[in-house]
């Protein structure tokens, strides 16, 4: 009954970068995120951070995790403290973070998200869904991981809960300098935040690159159940159609100027 989840995948990420993991459902996205802190152990290979074999003998897997920080789908179902301050705390407390300094972890983590500290006494269930979600980052933050790994962090959101997260998502790496790891099948998030993108499909990297050179693959790309941003395919169908524009382009606001751009030299 056994099944190979991943084949060969050998891929770099550095200091800084903020990557774009996509992919249908099971093409082992999310297998492959979970090595990178060692909640996975491979059946062959090796998983290396800062140079470090994770699963050596003189490595601490604690070590890693307050390195490499997971946040999952749907963190919030795995609240579970009376008051929104024991659920921050829970991570820093667990790595031996002394209790004089538990206070200043979680105001920093709540203050990273824009919660309001007021909130550190109410309990996380009485919260909207947004901010529920806010405190599960929050308490993974509390860990100060200098790598953060996302699994859809928007799943289940409505559209402001969505971009309040996506929002937050680009301040840690812009502002807070941190490695950023998103994994979405939603293609206008990754579009829209990330430097390089790739893309899993049967267990396999099946593409790796910038955003515009990966969109340029938008027929393989709908063959693996993905396709391109909108924006993206109304540019490309556009060129077909033998007008002057650059199909290359994947934000709103980039094609809005191509568009205008056209509409000018009519």
């Amino acid at each position: 009954m056994e099944q190979e989840a991943l084949r060969n995948v050998s891929l770099t990420i550095e200091d800084g970068e903020f990557v774009g993991l996509i992919g249908h459902t099971g093409s082992g996205k999310s297998t492959l995120v979970q090595h990178f802190n060692g909640l996975l152990r491979p059946t062959s290979g090796k998983v290396f951070v800062d140079g470090a074999d994770i699963f050596s003998k003189d490595v601490s897997l604690r070590s890693i995790r307050q390195k490499v920080g997971m946040v999952f789908q749907y963190p919030e179902y795995q609240l579970f403290g009376e008051t929104v301050f024991e659920d921050v705390a829970f991570g820093p407390k667990n790595m031996g973070v002394p209790d004089s300094e538990l206070h200043d972890r979680v105001d920093q983590a709540l203050g990273l998200v824009g919660l309001d500290l007021s909130l550190k006494e109410r309990s996380p269930f009485e919260l909207s869904g947004g901010q529920k979600r806010k405190v599960a980052i929050a308490g993974v933050l509390a860990m100060q991981p200098q790598t953060l790994v996302l699994d859809e962090p928007t799943a289940g959101l409505d559209p402001k809960g969505r971009d309040e997260v996506l929002s937050l998502v680009a301040h840690l790496h812009q502002k807070e300098n941190k490695t950023i790891i998103l994994v979405s099948h939603r293609m206008e998030d990754v579009a829209r935040l990330a430097k390089c993108l790739i893309v899993m499909a049967h267990g396999r990297i099946a593409l790796e690159g910038p955003p515009e050179e990966v969109f340029r693959e938008a027929d393989y790309l709908e063959e693996i159940g993905l396709g391109v941003p909108q924006v993206t395919r109304l540019l490309q169908v556009l060129k077909k159609q033998g007008f002057d524009v650059n199909p290359d382009h994947y934000t709103i606001d980039a094609v809005e100027s191509e568009i205008v751009r056209l509409l000018e030299t009519k």
